[in-house]
């Protein structure tokens, strides 16, 4: 640990806001979070107000929802330090096979779904066994899936679009039901908009009871409050939104698919031992391996996630599209490590987050949504984004050069008192502790769990 003593300096005030989302990936969010606000703020004020409107923000879930999914997998297999170019063209894949067992063969649609996610999960399979098992990078590996999954799309369908029945079409072009009376709202909208708030209250006040027990620095009452008005705001006036949309749309079924696997990767990412390893693998995996961590089943297993996900993400797009066609998926794997990238992860690998991701991508969709909105042409919205991926890293990566903690690093610092602390997480040892590695570079601004467990 490196410890830089500043000036005493006093609590209260402004700076207790600094409090408001924590320290590490908390901060590190909560400036990304900021540029997605400004953005927001910039397009609604250039649009004349048609960027925050019930039909944009509805259109803008149901357009980019398979893209925020694809997302959730590829910042684990960044952070497990490898990349996955691949994604596109298995979701397009699993598309066509999906549309071609209920169009050929009348497979229900719910086995259909099923069927897709083991076409998935068997792809993953086959590319993990070559990453973790053969030890061919995951850089070639995808490379040949594109090229094996996208002719495999093509010879299926004999580059034809396939249809798929109505059915089918509401996972990705379906939303929640109306049901009770008529209050002029879609009430499952604003069900879930209560939910959504009473879960923001909750988590707040448990979070200071249980760092109340541990006798955690803990900030001011006057602080969680503000954090909790500006959630309950946001999320109120966005159920609003969602809910006065024209008659037969409401929150979009894939935005809820969306935000179950938000909740359940975080979960796991965050708070289980299998998620402490693949930050482990990531940072360092030679370290991770001696302290028992079997960094082959990590590898396979975010190799495999990735390309279920991927076709999930393809069945939901397929469904919005009601056909699957030749030309599905194409750049998606851009868009989705474009999206780990501006949401925080490292390039190196053991750094990144699900959260930090899926506001990285909302950056990019709300970007392409409102230059689109404004009649900018499409090829300068690919330039404008390519623009923005660049200057996210390089800004990263040049203040790292220059001595200085990078944007990601100087938000996820952690002050006590006074003095300002570097600390830099503890990296997995050999049990004897003759042979201690050292931590990988740029560890100290890292937001990799504080501890790895090995296996048992």
């Amino acid at each position: 640990m490196t410890q830089i003593t500043e000036a005493p300096k006093k609590s209260g005030g402004i700076r207790d806001l600094g409090k408001m989302f924590g320290s590490g990936s908390g901060a590190k969010q909560l400036g990304i979070l900021g540029a997605l606000v400004v953005i927001i703020i910039i397009f609604q004020v250039w649009t004349g107000g048609l960027t925050l409107t019930p039909g944009n923000l509805i259109a803008l879930v149901s357009q980019y929802s398979y893209i925020l999914i694809l997302a959730i997998g590829m910042v684990m297999v960044i952070i497990a330090g490898h990349i996955d170019l691949s994604v596109g063209s298995v979701a397009a894949f699993s598309g066509i096979v999906v549309a071609s067992l209920m169009q050929n063969f009348n497979v229900p649609w719910p086995v259909a779904i099923v069927l897709g996610l083991v076409v998935g999960a068997l792809i993953g399979a086959w590319q993990g066994f070559w990453v973790a098992y053969v030890g061919v990078p995951a850089f070639i590996v995808t490379l040949a899936g594109m090229l094996i999954f996208r002719g495999g799309n093509q010879f299926i369908g004999n580059a034809n679009s396939v249809a798929v029945p109505k059915e089918f079409q509401f996972i990705g072009a379906g939303y929640l039901p109306e049901i009770g009376p008529d209050t002029g709202y879609n009430n499952l909208t604003l069900l879930l908009g209560l939910v959504v708030i009473v879960a923001i209250i909750w988590r707040e006040f448990s979070a200071r009871r249980t760092q109340a027990e541990m006798g955690s620095d803990m900030a001011p009452l006057w602080v969680s409050l503000v954090k909790i008005a500006g959630l309950v705001i946001v999320t109120g006036y966005a159920t609003y939104l969602f809910s006065s949309g024209r008659v037969g749309t409401s929150f979009p079924i894939s935005g809820i698919i969306l935000g179950v696997l938000v909740l359940l990767y975080s979960f796991v990412t965050r708070n289980t031992i299998f998620g402490r390893h693949i930050y482990a693998v990531g940072g360092n995996s030679h370290a991770a391996e001696l302290s028992g961590v079997n960094s082959r089943r990590v590898n396979f297993f975010v190799m495999m996630n990735m390309s279920v996900l991927a076709s999930l993400a393809g069945m939901i797009f397929v469904a919005r599209s009601t056909a699957s066609g030749p030309q599905d998926g194409l750049n998606w794997e851009l868009d989705a490590i474009a999206a780990v990238f501006i949401g925080g992860a490292a390039v190196a690998g053991g750094v990144g987050t699900v959260t930090g991701s899926i506001i990285g991508g909302l950056v990019m969709a709300v970007l392409n949504n409102g230059l689109q909105l404004v009649g900018v042409p499409s090829d300068r919205v690919q330039i404008i984004k390519g623009l923005v991926l660049l200057a996210a890293v390089a800004i990263d990566v040049w203040n790292k050069s220059q001595g200085r903690p990078s944007i990601t690093g100087f938000l996820t610092r952690k002050r006590t008192g006074g003095a300002l602390t570097t600390e830099t997480p503890p990296v997995p040892r050999v049990q004897d502790d003759t042979n201690a590695l050292e931590p990988t570079v740029g560890a100290s601004e890292t937001n990799r769990p504080s501890s790895v467990t090995p296996n048992n």
